[in-house]
């Protein structure tokens, strides 16, 4: 059987139809005056797509940040509220937020006593006993100590307040250059310290004080001194009246041994029973300065050392140590005239103490 050839086609090559091209111009918008208005919102129309769900994202993070925010103020001060009021802490980080938030630890009359003011009585406590007695606070009796020294801080600045109070009513004021002598008169004596360094080094090693931290204590006192000076006009008339004696030729010892207040040396006509010396811590600085001032024989004006009027007499002095005879009248405490004020309206504790 014979086969046949296969026969090859050539594909053809059928040119296609061009699609038609359209106009242009006919498919974009026609933008004129009157409809750009139009045209710009339908663009950003087609934007807002993406844009939205980035703002909710925002607004998402900025909630959460805040709300975290709300969470750890709330949180801090819930710490705080506890860490003082409950447990009564007293490390450096609770005091330093007492020394910005004026949170209260008692209410004196009309006004509020400041946390900070007790931490701050309290802490230089503790500082002393810790460094230079060795107390355990931790120990059974340290404890028993510890909240002794709890309750007399918190009394202390209790009057303290009471005694502004007073101050403001009878316009009594310290200023700073009052300090300034009071600190100068000290250190002439080289009680704090002979130079600057000496006397940061003896506040910071003893009471754990900086030398604001000193001002502002030596403050309270002076303006608690100046209160009871204002006050006590007693005790000025017995000084007045005796120094009025002596001008008048009346014997040294013997109205020591009628007024001086001393019961050490009133019966030995005012006669202190040692030597003294520009050194001596016994006696106030004041009548040191006063003391080696005078001549053998001569006698001060009446002299106010802070907590008592004195009249010192030198009787002789031999290698730059005095024999001294004085007269004293001691000044109220302040409390006499702080407990009259908390009788009228009694202070409230913030703290059981």
């Amino acid at each position: 059987m014979k086969l046949k050839k296969p026969t090859l086609k050539r594909p053809s090559f059928k040119r296609r139809a061009k699609a038609p091209v359209e106009d242009i111009g006919s498919a974009s918008p026609h933008i004129t005056n009157d409809t750009v208005a139009a045209h710009r919102e339908e663009v950003l129309s087609s934007a807002r797509k993406y844009i939205y769900p980035l703002q909710h994202s925002k607004h998402r993070i900025v909630k959460i940040s805040v709300g975290l925010l709300i969470t750890a103020i709330v949180g801090f001060f819930v710490y705080i509220g506890l860490a003082l009021y409950k447990f009564q802490t007293t490390n450096v980080f609770v005091y330093g937020v007492t020394q910005v938030l004026p949170l209260p630890v008692a209410k004196a009359g009309s006004s509020y006593v400041s946390y900070n003011s007790y931490l701050f009585e309290l802490r230089h406590y503790i500082h002393y006993y810790e460094t230079q007695q060795q107390v355990d606070f931790s120990s059974k009796s340290g404890k028993d100590q510890l909240q002794d020294f709890k309750k007399r801080s918190l009394k202390k600045v209790i009057d303290v307040a009471y005694a502004k109070q007073l101050a403001e009513k009878y316009n009594v004021t310290v200023s700073s250059k009052e300090i300034d002598n009071e600190i100068a008169l000290v250190r002439a004596q080289n009680r704090l310290g002979g130079n600057s360094q000496v006397f940061k080094d003896v506040l910071r090693e003893f009471w754990g004080w900086s030398v604001a931290d000193f001002r502002r204590e030596l403050s309270d006192e002076l303006m608690q001194q100046k209160v009871v000076n204002k006050l006590d006009s007693a005790t000025h008339d017995r000084a007045n009246t005796a120094y009025a004696q002596l001008q008048q030729g009346a014997d040294f010892a013997t109205v020591a041994k009628q007024s001086s207040q001393d019961a050490a040396t009133s019966s030995s006509g005012g006669v202190y029973p040692m030597a003294i010396d520009r050194s001596n811590r016994d006696i106030p600085p004041q009548l040191i300065e006063a003391l080696f001032g005078l001549q053998p024989g001569q006698y001060s004006k009446v002299i106010n050392t802070g907590y008592r009027l004195e009249i010192i007499k030198l009787i002789q002095i031999d290698n730059g140590k005095a024999q001294t005879a004085h007269i004293s009248f001691n000044f109220n405490d302040i409390s006499k005239y702080t407990d009259e004020l908390q009788a009228k309206s009694k202070p409230k504790h913030f703290i059981p103490v």
